[in-house]
């Protein structure tokens, strides 16, 4: 297994853990049926060659004439009970097959030095958050790992305005190519993506070997 898939395996690890209980069965079940047949992601790109300076203007004003007024922040340590309950809340609305994360599971995310995890925040209120990776031998492959905001502001714009953070801290760093993934049947995620630019590159289909999910009997 390349290093490669073994880093999206772990990182995806903890996101298709599930705790067997009444709530989750369902989903549980659904994810154990799957892992054998495998779960369909739809591999997203954005080659920065192919965005225009009209296309990264116009989202730039799209973002200033936002009445959110969001503000990114980087997390710290401290921000870590509000990155749980922001990515709880997020995927309340999702039709991704996650999970609950705990606490210690960010401990882990925000202690991967690869990773960098930023929050949005609305009127005071953390609102949104973001997981950022790379990959490549060079680092030239910038990774969108999850996007996630909460029920109350979502459809308003504040994803817009992440993804503006997003493309500022890739822009940086030199990448050549963003690059997410979405679950086949996350229709909103999708459109998200595509609406800012994001070609489709094909389906990648993860079975049980790739990531090893952990299913907890608790």
């Amino acid at each position: 297994m390349s290093s490669k898939v073994h880093r999206k395996g772990k990182i995806r690890n903890y996101f298709l853990t599930l705790e067997k209980n009444s709530k989750n069965l369902e989903k549980l079940e659904y994810i154990e049926e799957n892992l054998d047949i495998g779960m369909k992601y739809i591999q997203m790109v954005l080659p920065l060659r192919k965005v225009t300076k009209t296309a990264e203007n116009s989202l730039k004003e799209n973002v200033e004439r936002n009445i959110l007024r969001a503000k990114i922040r980087k997390i710290n340590e401290k921000d870590l009970e509000s990155l749980r309950n922001i990515y709880n809340k997020a995927w309340l609305t999702s039709h991704e097959p996650f999970r609950a994360l705990t606490i210690d599971d960010f401990i882990s995310l925000y202690n991967d030095p690869n990773l960098t995890i930023l929050i949005a925040s609305v009127y005071g209120i953390d609102a949104g958050f973001m997981i950022l990776d790379f990959e490549g031998p060079e680092k030239e492959y910038g990774i969108i790992v999850a996007m996630g905001v909460i029920p109350r502001f979502q459809r308003r714009g504040l994803g817009k305005i992440m993804a503006l953070a997003a493309w500022e801290f890739f822009k940086k760093r030199n990448v050549i190519e963003l690059r997410s993934e979405v679950y086949i049947n996350n229709n909103a995620s999708y459109n998200f993506l595509k609406s800012l630019g994001f070609e489709d590159n094909g389906i990648k289909l993860y079975k049980s070997e790739d990531f090893n999910p952990v299913i907890s009997n608790a």
